[in-house]
């Protein structure tokens, strides 16, 4: 069995409430994380603890997710599952005089011929992370002026 640890850290110009509203919800995913075509998770939903979907990722991997920590504007987090590899993601807001900070923190951990999966997924995970949470950054200015 294999565990890849990552962290990102990011500083947005938006507060713990907006960053916090925009990136738990799953369907907003598809509009900011690079590695998602689609969420399937009904439209009418709103984000709480237990709910559950399913993604369609670049690479047509269809992982099952779980929100399993929900605390507004403070922290979430999700684990995810396909088939030998799990995920866990944890998002930590902190207002700043600026916006917030957010602190994203996880591993992905796989058995067997998932380890490789989970290795070089897990490699990448930090540097991705803090891309994608860069995007929403921009997504949640976006959807403030418009």
């Amino acid at each position: 069995m294999t565990t890849r640890r990552f962290t990102a850290t990011v500083e947005l110009p938006h507060s713990a409430e907006q960053a916090f509203a925009y990136l738990v919800d799953p369907r907003r995913r598809p509009e900011w994380q690079s590695s998602l075509l689609s969420v399937d998770v009904p439209e009418d939903e709103e984000p709480h603890l237990g709910q559950t979907w399913t993604e369609l990722t670049v690479v047509g991997v269809r992982p099952s997710l779980e929100v399993v920590e929900f605390v507004p504007f403070r922290s979430w987090a999700e684990r995810g599952t396909w088939r030998g590899v799990e995920a866990t993601l944890r998002l930590r807001f902190i207002a700043t005089k600026e916006g917030c900070r957010v602190v994203a923190e996880g591993e992905v951990t796989g058995a067997g011929v998932y380890a490789v999966a989970a290795r070089s997924s897990g490699l990448l995970a930090g540097r991705a992370i803090a891309a994608d949470l860069k995007t929403a950054g921009h997504r949640i200015a976006q959807r403030a002026e418009g």
